[in-house]
């Protein structure tokens, strides 16, 4: 089964974080609640989330000192954040949200369907992240492990096998990523299309790492693109 993505809801009220689980709980994810700044950020220690829904107004560290928390953070300053807000004080203050590396920024009360798409798009990058990482990690493994005791035909035929499998699974999240790109640029999500060319570099990399190690690409592989 596929491992479902979490998203991080972060508010003071508890009506508000009530109305969020309604909205996006037809993207069967898991969802999790922080009620504050602090308790948002004890909840990025320990787990991987796909996004985060962070309210600008709460008492103590508010919104947008909790985002410039996330984004000093190696482990979390990837996560895209969206905040959203009661209060809309012009120009100014919207960009001040994108300045603490928000990639959208929603006044309250906003369209439930729109939220709820934005979000869906960033569950998806993040999925086909999770996709391209887990088949770099295998390739990897398999590169260090190698196949140590076998000779002759067996041993040329192993690599081969495993190269085409590889090869297979790398096409599908190819045009699954392909596919999620062309629905961005009909959206034009400047964000959320950004995100996705990060993810076609990532793609493009590890395509490179395969078509290097195929017979006759000459004997030595170009390095694996990072895994984060």
């Amino acid at each position: 089964m596929v491992q479902k993505a979490k998203i991080l809801l972060v508010d003071d009220r508890p009506e508000n974080l009530l109305a969020l689980e309604a909205i996006l709980s037809a993207l069967d994810q898991t969802l999790v609640r922080a009620s504050s700044g602090e308790e948002a950020l004890k909840a990025l220690l320990t787990d991987d989330f796909a996004v985060i829904l962070l309210d600008v107004q709460m008492p103590g560290m508010d919104g947008f000192e909790t985002a410039a928390h996330i984004k000093r953070r190696e482990r979390t300053r990837d996560i895209p954040i969206i905040f959203l807000t009661a209060i809309n004080h012009g120009p100014h203050h919207t960009f001040r949200g994108y300045a603490a590396g928000a990639v959208d920024y929603i006044s309250k009360p906003f369209d439930p369907w729109v939220l709820r798409a934005k979000v869906s798009v960033f569950v998806e990058l993040y999925m086909k992240n999770c996709q391209l990482r887990e088949q770099a990690a295998l390739l990897r493994l398999q590169l260090e492990n190698g196949q140590p005791g076998r000779t002759g035909a067996a041993a040329s035929q192993e690599p081969a096998g495993l190269l085409a499998e590889l090869s297979a699974r790398l096409a599908a999240v190819e045009e699954q990523a392909e596919a999620l790109t062309k629905q961005l640029d009909e959206s034009a999500d400047a964000a959320a299309v950004a995100t996705a060319a990060h993810l076609e570099r990532k793609l493009t990399g590890l395509r490179r790492a395969l078509d290097a190690l195929e017979p006759g690409a000459g004997s030595g592989a170009s390095p694996l693109p990072a895994s984060g």
